[in-house]
């Protein structure tokens, strides 16, 4: 069993039941010791909805307390250790809120649920 983080997208794929989530996120997932996600995830997927560009199953000001009591998620919110680890990784990805992603999961020793191949190149496990 494992402690999976899911990203953005993976949270967007699980809570519209879209395919892009792969067969061995859902596996995954499903088998977790714990299923989490970052705060930082709520921030983008509220811009999204505020952007048009996303429509969810519940309002945004929702969305976290449909993923603890639906899925059983941990929110793994954004602190000074996760800041700090985040600034420290390399610059291959440029997106901020991917590298607090990542920076959590080291942290917390997260294996993530992605759809982004790039996340390996940290060095942290990924489930594609």
């Amino acid at each position: 069993m494992r402690r999976i983080l899911c990203d953005t997208c993976a949270l967007i794929w699980l809570s519209t039941g879209d395919a892009k989530l792969s067969r061995a996120a859902r596996t995954a997932m499903r088998d977790a010791e714990l299923l989490c996600f970052s705060s930082i995830s709520i921030w983008e997927i509220a811009r999204k909805v505020k952007a048009g560009e996303l429509e969810l199953p519940v309002a945004p000001t929702l969305f976290a307390d449909m993923l603890e009591r639906h899925y059983g998620m941990k929110e793994l919110p954004l602190d000074n250790a996760v800041m700090l680890r985040a600034s420290s990784l390399p610059e291959i990805h440029k997106d901020p809120a991917d590298r607090f992603i990542i920076a959590t999961a080291f942290l917390n020793d997260c294996v993530v649920a992605t759809g982004d191949r790039r996340f390996s190149e940290y060095g942290v496990e990924v489930i594609v």
